[in-house]
């Protein structure tokens, strides 16, 4: 062997050819089980097949651990949040919690994520997988489910279209999902604005935000989108927070002046998966493994609407 290293030769051969891209990655499968009784009262099994994108840099190809639970939450409490209501999924990435509520009886279903083209067509595809299921019980083919691009932030106007005549509170949707997207810290107050934008103006109206700390030295700065979401319009805690980030101020008066007041932030679930997502990160594994849920509703409504 050469002691010497013929750089245009030998490394030559470790070099990509011109033009060269890696393969793409298949897309993968993974299955979902619904659960609900029948007229009879017995429990009956429905299994939604999910289709993932092979990869993405925008994280869409992974099922996330919010995604499973919220979808668990709402089988469970679909009588109260789902049942003949309209529904919007933000950040939906293979849109589990709305196929779940499509199934489950609502109305209208609009399933949205960052307008990527992959992403986007992957969704129309798990869209139709869930209206094969629908069509085989006629009661439920009724259902509206849409699946669109939509930025943080952006108009709602595209998004509040979708909705069909029977959807309440002028064209609002009555409920909101939002799984695994507090870790994008930049994009809080674009996030919280769209739902200010998008949430029905009503006393049961509610916007689940569930979410695991996947990074836990980062946890406060997750928790920090329900201080923005408690606070209220031209208050003096709201003009005193980051003062010196002129560029979140404006975010922050964008929403005040678009929205109505400050949410009611409920903590209603705390769930430990069996395993973490990410094996090789580090930090705190029992908070690796734990979603954290919680609803939002409009502060000066709920008097009027007890939750149960």
């Amino acid at each position: 062997m050469s002691d010497t290293i013929d750089v245009e030769g030998d490394l030559a051969l470790f070099q990509e050819p011109e033009g060269w891209t890696p393969p793409e990655k298949p897309c993968t499968y993974q299955t979902f089980t619904i659960e609900e009784k029948n007229k009879h009262g017995d429990i009956v099994q429905k299994d939604v097949k999910l289709r993932l994108v092979g990869s993405s840099p925008l994280w869409g190809h992974l099922l996330w651990q919010a995604g499973r639970v919220l979808a668990t939450y709402l089988t469970t409490h679909r009588q109260r949040l789902v049942q003949t209501r309209s529904v919007l999924e933000l950040g939906a990435g293979a849109g589990l919690p709305s196929l779940v509520c499509a199934y489950s009886g609502a109305t209208t279903v609009v399933c949205t994520d960052y307008p990527d083209p992959e992403l986007v067509e992957n969704l129309k595809i798990n869209v139709e997988e869930v209206k094969r299921l629908m069509s085989e019980e006629k009661k439920k083919s009724d259902c509206n489910i849409i699946a669109d691009g939509y930025l943080w932030g952006a108009d709602v106007a595209p998004l509040l279209k979708h909705l069909t005549k029977s959807a309440s509170d002028d064209s609002k949707f009555d409920l909101l999902i939002l799984g695994d997207l507090l870790f994008n810290h930049s994009e809080h107050n674009k996030l919280l604005l769209s739902v200010r934008r998008t949430l029905a103006r009503r006393a049961d109206a509610r916007a689940l935000v569930f979410f695991t700390p996947y990074r836990p030295w980062l946890f406060e700065k997750d928790m920090a989108f329900f201080n923005l979401a408690r606070r209220v319009r031209g208050s003096p805690q709201q003009k005193s927070i980051d003062e010196e980030d002129e560029k979140q101020k404006e975010e922050e008066m964008k929403m005040a002046e678009d929205g109505y007041g400050s949410f009611v932030v409920e903590k209603v679930l705390e769930h430990v998966m069996d395993e973490v997502m990410f094996k090789e990160d580090r930090g705190d594994e029992l908070l690796r493994r734990t979603v954290f849920g919680y609803e939002l509703s409009w502060q000066d409504l709920q008097s009027a609407s007890p939750r149960s």
